[in-house]
């Protein structure tokens, strides 16, 4: 059972970076972190690594939404989306929202992890 969505696309890595980015705005989710994976294996380990950035976004009102029926949601956040450079295109994957927030074993939290999931595939889609 995968516990990601993503998608293959064609573009210039950084460009499928910066379009991410702004799909996810478009979608109310801002990048509270982005972990450039590749400069951070070759600072600290002296590893060459293919390009690979993860971005920890958060919707603030679903995450309000969240924590006001569980504090403990919070371990959980941000959702995390990786871009990165494959054979014959750039993959970008998100975190699957509803396989995430089942974890906590909240039958109230499920319309939160579905309003996610449908906007992780709208941003998919849109790239």
């Amino acid at each position: 059972m995968s516990y990601t969505l993503r998608t293959q696309v064609d573009g210039e890595f950084d460009n499928i970076v910066e379009k991410t980015i702004d799909a996810l705005e478009d979608e109310g989710f801002g990048v509270l972190c982005d972990i450039d994976v590749q400069e951070t294996l070759k600072k600290k380990l002296d590893e060459d690594f293919r390009q690979y950035r993860i971005l920890g976004a958060c919707n603030p009102q679903l995450a309000h939404r969240g924590l006001e029926n569980d504090l403990e949601l919070g371990t959980l956040l941000p959702c995390n989306i990786v871009v990165y450079d494959d054979d014959g295109g750039v993959v970008v994957s998100a975190v699957d929202p509803q396989r995430l927030i089942s974890v906590a074993d909240d039958d109230e939290l499920d319309p939160i992890g579905n309003d996610a999931y449908e906007r992780f595939e709208r941003i998919l889609e849109s790239l």
